[in-house]
């Protein structure tokens, strides 16, 4: 390993869940400043913190590989996320038939009427937890509906998610035991999902499109078909809620911002330009893992062959090189091509379908519970964890409303 002139900082711990969970955009900022390819000895990895960097690598996949883990020194797995071209291209263009540009579009009527049924839940109430009578369901509902799942399986599966994410940490024993046993329930259950396809005419919900599709001749295996569903459910559940939750954290955060969203919730473009401000300032995905296949210079490091990178994307995405203001929540920062969905090949298949659920819910949020705010003395757990972060609960209170066909 090849440090060069290389500055340390005492609170870095890029495997730890717990120092992402508190978000240390001041050390970031030192790490971007001082140390932008920066080598943590205890973790044997290194982080990747400015923009161009990120960008960069995202663009030469033959250099920097996802055939690992998504988590620094982990092993290949049967899922598109750990493959590189041409083999990630051929079973992404299997998932993508789920998310065409048609299909997205055409799931707006949709989308809305599961926000206000949501809502609905709670309207009359006048309080409630934000993170999971608000948050979690719309997407659990969406990605589980384009799965086939049957319904009355969104409990369990919503909690298996959340324990396999919990489980990323690397200091926390308890939560790497409940993410295990999240990942056999979740084996058996879908074991029983791809017998049902398998036994069946095709049909439209991505496991039967999976189950069926070959690939050089061959259908996909058993292990291969779990670990990919479970791919596209934690992609589609964990990310799109924690941009809901913290986007709403910052809106009420920063209420002349809200306002302005607020006088602007009907005008499509209007919140379609603060939704990618949320995307930047919550940028739920902290990082994702790179493999070096060379020995490759950067910002006067060495990055040996076989090094593992982590690229920080909340620190890219707070890049001053790159944007304004960067500290500055803007729902109307016109120049905004953050990377909160990654880039390249990899880029995050459903990033059209988040970016409509989190346009529909904020514009029915807006309209129905105008004056949401946190409850008096709320705290706000958050979630271990090196990979996707946010509140585990948001106590929030409101004027009570009606239902939305009263």
């Amino acid at each position: 390993m090849a440090i060069a002139n290389h500055p340390t900082h005492p609170d870095v711990s890029l495997l730890d869940g717990h120092w992402y969970a508190n978000e240390p955009h001041d050390t970031w900022t030192w790490m971007r400043h001082n140390a932008p390819v920066y080598y943590d000895e205890p973790c044997d990895t290194w982080a990747i913190m400015r923009y161009e960097d990120v960008l960069a690598i995202e663009k030469d996949a033959k250099t920097f590989s996802s055939y690992r883990s998504p988590r620094p020194h982990g092993d290949p797995l049967p899922m598109m996320i750990s493959m590189d071209d041409p083999e990630h291209l051929r079973r992404r263009m299997l998932v993508n038939r789920g998310f065409t540009p048609k299909r997205v579009r055409d799931k707006e009527p949709e989308i809305r009427a599961i926000c206000n049924e949501i809502i609905d839940k709670v309207c009359e109430l006048g309080e409630c937890d934000f993170v999971w009578d608000i948050a979690a369901p719309l997407p659990l509902i969406l990605i589980g509906d384009m799965l086939g799942f049957p319904r009355e399986a969104y409990s369990n599966l919503l909690h298996w998610s959340d324990d396999l994410i919990r489980g990323t940490t690397a200091t926390n024993p308890e939560a790497s035991e409940k993410a295990a046993l999240a990942g056999l329930a979740y084996r058996e259950f879908q074991l029983g999902i791809i017998a049902d396809r398998r036994a069946k005419e095709p049909q439209p919900d991505l496991v039967s499109i999976l189950c069926h599709a070959e690939m050089n001749g061959e259908k996909l295996d058993d292990e291969s078909l779990i670990q990919e569903t479970l791919l596209i459910l934690i992609g589609g559940d964990e990310t799109t809620r924690h941009v809901i939750s913290g986007g709403m954290l910052a809106l009420m955060e920063h209420p002349q911002e809200r306002a302005k969203l607020m006088a602007n919730r009907h005008d499509a473009a209007y919140v379609v330009r603060a939704v990618e401000e949320l995307l930047r300032w919550v940028t739920p995905i902290k990082n994702m893992s790179r493999t070096a296949m060379a020995d490759v210079e950067m910002r006067g490091q060495t990055i040996e062959e076989g090094d593992q990178l982590v690229l920080m994307y909340p620190s890219a995405n707070r890049d001053e090189e790159i944007f304004a203001e960067p500290f500055k929540f803007d729902v109307k920062r016109e120049t905004n091509n953050h990377l909160a969905f990654g880039f390249g090949t990899h880029f995050c298949l459903g990033a059209s379908l988040a970016r409509l659920e989190l346009k529909v819910m904020f514009q029915q949020l807006m309209e129905r519970l105008p004056d949401l705010q946190l409850k008096d003395g709320a705290e706000l757990p958050l979630r271990d964890s090196n990979f996707i972060v946010g509140p585990e609960a948001m106590p929030v209170s409101f004027t009570p409303t009606a239902k939305a066909g009263a």
